[in-house]
């Protein structure tokens, strides 16, 4: 039988040495983490990013198909996103739970491995947060830190006229792989005895969902190059949100063109079998936590090999908004209801 102790057994300050022992510190930036009652960071004449994000359960999650080891491992993973979308190197990180009493001291160690595995991929400390009772479910708030030099920071409002469009990896496979395991969890409340059947053929888009990367591969590589993008936002609420972000932040049109957009086949094939169009996936989908970014036309020929790594189109003023190219040579407006938080 499964071990389970509750959290009212080793109470707030045992928690906090439990996770404390779990987490060395790791960069010279951090002073003091956890154990006083405030962390202190060194920003060696940088500037300081920070980035928080929420997550409650019944809204951002569901615990009946998303394990809590990989939910740790997102909760993280989708803040760091945020710092590298800022062209900054992410290096601490703050945790505050809302703790049901569904939730035993097993259950929050397994959601701290998942947190301290994304702690480990990008190189960050955990440095403090907090833990309350909770009486709507498990509630996650994690706040990102992240330095650059003042030059290389990128905002989302400094686009400019015939920058090119770029963007990362591929889009609309967190949907499909949402669309997949709601369908599932719908087969398995309709009939309890049935098991969930998902198809290997299913694994990217699944993962795509349960485990978002955040592409501070990318950050570095555009750093050994040589090139800091004009403007950059990560990609949470679908690929045309986010680029009319950028257009209407910096006050220039943008055209993409269709047959450019990054669809990976798994995704294609699923949203046919769903009845969803592909594109609208892609451009509407959200929680792919891809860069989108523009750089000046002199840079294209240090970044056009960069590894996954795609041009979409480019910003112009010869439009007012952002429209995209059909493959039938039409421009059409691109219109993004995004995720609506309300």
């Amino acid at each position: 039988m499964e071990q389970r102790t509750e959290l009212s057994t080793i109470g707030e300050f045992g928690l906090i040495r439990l996770i404390n022992a779990k987490f060395p510190i790791n960069n010279p930036e951090t002073l003091k983490g956890i154990g006083d009652d405030a962390a202190v960071i060194d920003s060696a004449g940088k500037e300081l990013v920070v980035s928080t994000d929420l997550l409650i359960e019944g809204i951002h999650f569901d615990l009946s198909y998303s394990p809590l080891k990989l939910l740790g491992y997102k909760a993280v993973a989708v803040n760091i996103s945020d710092i590298a979308a800022m062209n900054a190197i992410p290096k601490q990180i703050t945790v505050s739970l809302g703790l049901s009493n569904r939730i035993s001291v097993e259950a929050v160690e397994e959601l701290y491995e998942g947190i301290k595995a994304a702690c480990d991929e990008y190189k960050v400390d955990l440095v403090g947060g907090d833990t309350s009772a909770s009486r709507s479910g498990l509630v996650i708030s994690i706040t990102a830190l992240g330095f650059a030099e003042k030059e290389k920071i990128v905002y989302r409002n400094t686009a400019k006229v015939n920058d090119i469009i770029c963007v990362s990896g591929d889009f609309g496979a967190a949907l499909m792989g949402l669309q997949t395991l709601e369908r599932e969890k719908q087969v398995f409340l309709a009939n309890p005895d049935m098991q969930p059947q998902i198809d290997k053929e299913k694994d990217y888009v699944i993962e795509r969902q349960l485990k978002p990367q955040a592409r501070m591969d990318v950050v570095y590589e555009l750093r050994d190059l040589g090139v800091v993008p004009t403007s950059m936002i990560d990609v949470s609420d679908g690929l045309a949100a986010e680029l009319l972000h950028i257009s209407k932040s910096s006050n220039i049109g943008a055209v993409i063109f269709e047959d450019k957009i990054p669809i990976e086949d798994q995704t294609y094939l699923t949203a046919t079998e769903l009845n969803f169009s592909p594109m609208t996936a892609a451009l509407n989908g959200g929680e792919d936590y891809e860069l989108l970014f523009t750089v000046k036309q002199e840079d294209y020929e240090k970044i056009k090999n960069m590894n996954d790594i795609s041009i979409i189109g480019y910003m112009t003023n010869e439009v007012l908004e952002p429209q995209m190219m059909m493959k039938s040579g039409t421009l059409v407006k691109i219109t993004a209801p995004g995720y609506e938080h309300f």
